[in-house]
């Protein structure tokens, strides 16, 4: 199918942005995500413009341009994404291409309206042709001196009669509609909150939040208008006196120097035009604000202008700069905090109060000195202005809570795709923040533990969950996000060992045993299996006979292998399956004793199940509002019933065991009662601790990502049960 522009990103993020903008503008295009499909798509579409994003592995992405432009016979526009500061030059080919480079910050509104002037200097170019051909006939018919002299002057003043008529038309049949304006939706931030409203992260691609007019305080548009259009409210959209002022130094400069527009203006190359400086594009300019005069009020202006300006830090609007430079909302801006707002879109770089601080404390009591002679403040209310400090820290949000940040936005991404980034969501979480911070301080201190014994290097994930609704309260997938964002606590499958055995010892009490019932812990009576495998204890002994509460509150293998037997395994997978457990469980009886990897997550969801009787499914979300309020609930998460009230007390009296008499005695000091497992792989490779009380499931894993030994005796009692007791000691 024809299409007139090809989009190439190989950011797909990005590429889906621009794609989504042009598509929106009403042009349509192909998204080439990949170096191949660039070659292919024009070959196939002969398309008009290529934009491309050249931004990462910017010398890769020019000398392939260069390669692939090479010899092509077509004309083709250019539109080149580059990093801020980069210098690439044009490729060459044949006929010669031409090309616009955009720096980043990527805006979106700014190539669409690169890519339709492009598609329109196609008119452009055909009358340039016409008028050359005219010029070719005239000299190829001379005349007598007189006439000769009197028929130039007449075609020199009808060429340019001609010329100007259909320049001021090119000019006028190029200018957008601003009925768009109506139905423009700028990208907003989606902000992700704990169940108590904590901000835990900003999802954006421009980090902006809108304002209606009236929620902007006062003091911010008078700083604003002092700084950029002192006569903003009286004039029409185009202030004459500053445009003959500007116009007349131009002049004497011999260049465009001096700018004179209004605010009006100001938003029209925002919105509608790209920041050449042309006359074609003066004249539009100017058409357009008498237009946007005409139909939307003053405060309706300023407040789109003061929405989409741009403020640095990819902070786009003055409330995602009050958020960025001072840490808090737009409405708790003080006087000299509105001026710096005023003073930085001029130029967000050289204004920027962390580069060049002396610099935006002039430009910023500029701005405090044009609001005095406006009249929007008394002298001394700009002197005591003056003498506050300028920021020094920027407030740019990092993540709170950053393994469950990631695992919430790949969820959304799910359902809502790239729209996250730009729909100005409000995400409620299921994460108890401050459950949170005592989950990371548990964790630091439990590895600053194992780092007194001479280890270091290793991971180690935690997981809480709300007993009966499945609700997320912590998650913690690793022991630096921003070095490894690899989260170990919903993607890292491992081998459980012991901490798996409950799953055994359920399905036998759901078979009529009874926790007094007892079991051989001998080697298999059949010998080892086919495989050659023979189940061992960890201390090298058998023990006989024991009773089903005695295997498991010390963990014997033999035993449970035994069990596992006399209650056939594939009823082993089938309970763990009904538990909720996703991974699959091997039909091979080391499974029987944790051999087959799994999940935190789904093991801790497994032990809720053990503490209420029910299948729990996680989540992390609570509900969703969207930009109309519209409040979208996250369903009810209480699962069907899977253990029965007796067995379940049986179970309860099992890993009760465990923790008074057990592997996981350490546990009975918090005073209360609770119940778990702790499980350990061969070599140490892998140490556990699941456990629950009244309100919370809770897991703990520590391990090597290369799954090699955490060090010698570093069994789930000794490397992750104090992480779990120091958890637990202080919820």
């Amino acid at each position: 199918m024809f299409r007139d522009v090809v989009v190439y990103s190989p950011d797909r993020v990005r590429g889906q942005v621009l794609s989504k903008a042009l598509a929106y503008g009403s042009i349509p295009n192909v998204l080439a995500g990949h170096r191949n499909d660039i070659a292919k798509a024009l070959d196939e579409n002969i398309p008009s413009v290529l934009v491309y994003d050249a931004k990462v592995h910017f010398e890769q992405e020019i000398r392939f341009l260069r390669n692939l432009v090479k010899g092509f016979a077509l004309p083709l526009k250019i539109i080149l994404l580059i990093p801020e500061g980069a210098k690439p030059g044009l490729p060459e080919a044949s006929p010669p291409l031409s090309a616009i480079s955009i720096p980043d910050p990527l805006a979106p509104e700014y190539v669409l309206v690169v890519v339709k002037e492009a598609l329109t200097g196609r008119k452009k170019e055909h009358f340039r042709k016409w008028r050359l051909r005219r010029r070719k006939r005239w000299l190829q018919h001379p005349h007598p001196i007189r006439r000769f002299a009197f028929q130039t002057m007449v075609l020199v003043l009808t060429m340019a009669v001609g010329l100007t008529a259909g320049f001021v038309y090119w000019a006028l049949s190029t200018i957008p509609d601003i009925s768009q304006l109506a139905e423009y939706v700028p990208y907003e931030t989606s902000k992700l909150y704990d169940s108590d409203h904590t901000l835990l992260a900003e999802l954006f691609n421009e980090k902006r939040t809108n304002l209606p007019p009236e929620r902007i305080p006062d003091r911010v548009k008078q700083a604003f208008v002092a700084a950029e259009d002192e006569d903003f409210y009286e004039h029409k959209g185009i202030d004459l006196i500053r445009v003959f002022g500007a116009l007349f130094k131009d002049i004497r400069k011999g260049d465009f120097v001096q700018g004179g527009s209004t605010i009006t203006q100001q938003l029209v190359k925002m919105l509608f035009l790209k920041p050449e400086k042309t006359l074609a594009r003066k004249i539009q300019e100017a058409i357009l604000s008498l237009r946007l005069e005409k139909k939307y009020s003053k405060e309706e202006i300023l407040g789109y202008y003061l929405n989409l300006a741009y403020f640095g830090t990819r902070s786009y609007g003055v409330e995602a700069a009050a958020e960025t430079y001072f840490g808090k909302p737009l409405e708790e801006t003080t006087l000299a905090e509105a001026a710096l707002l005023a003073a930085i879109p001029k130029a967000p770089s050289r204004y920027s109060p962390f580069k060049n601080p002396e610099r935006t404390r002039e430009r910023r009591d500029y701005v405090l000195q044009r609001m005095v002679q406006t009249g929007a403040v008394t002298p001394k209310e700009a002197e005591l202005a003056r003498a506050e400090p300028l920021p020094t820290v920027s407030h740019e949000s990092h993540y709170r809570a950053p393994y469950f940040v990631d695992y919430c936005r790949s969820i959304l991404e799910q359902r809502y795709g790239d729209q996250i980034y730009g729909a100005g969501m409000q995400v409620y979480t299921t994460l108890d923040y401050r459950l949170q911070q005592i989950a990371e301080q548990a964790l630091d201190r439990g590895l600053e533990q194992l780092g007194a014994r001479g280890i270091s290097g290793v991971q180690a994930a935690l997981i809480a969950i709300e007993l009966g609704t499945g609700r997320i309260r912590a998650m913690i997938g690793g022991t630096n996000f921003w070095k490894s964002r690899f989260n170990r606590a919903v993607q890292a499958q491992r081998q459980p060992g012991s901490a798996f055995k409950p799953v055994v010892y359920l399905t036998a009490l759901a078979r009529g045993f009874k926790p007094g019932d007892e079991i051989l812990d001998t080697p298999p009576p059949d010998g080892a299996d086919p495989a050659g495998w023979m189940p061992h204890n960890f201390d090298d002994l058998y023990h006989g006979a024991v009773s089903l509460e005695e295997a498991l509150t010390d963990s014997l293998n033999s035993a449970t292998v035994n069990l596992a037997k006399a209650v056939q395994l594939r009823n082993v997978i089938a309970t763990a399956q009904e538990l909720g457990i996703r991974s699959p469980i091997r039909p091979f009886y080391p499974s029987a004793i944790g051999a087959s990897e799994l999940n935190l997550l789904e093991l801790v969801a497994a032990y809720a199940a053990f503490a209420t009787g029910r299948r729990t499914d996680p989540v992390c979300l609570d509900r969703i509002v969207d930009k109309k309020k519209f409040i979208q609930p996250e369903p009810a998460t209480t699962g069907p019933v899977v253990i029965e009230k007796d067995v379940l007390a049986s179970l309860n009296i099992l890993l009760r065991s465990v923790v008074l008499n057990g592997t996981a005695r350490e546990a009975a000091a918090l005073g209360r009662p609770v119940f778990g497992k702790t499980g350990t792989t061969n070599d140490y490779a892998d140490a556990w601790f699941v456990g629950y009380d009244d309100k919370l499931s809770v897991g703990v894993w520590v391990g090597r990502d290369n799954h090699q030994p955490i060090g010698l005796d570093e069994t789930g009692a000794r490397a992750a049960l104090p992480i779990w007791l120091e958890f637990m000691k202080r919820i």
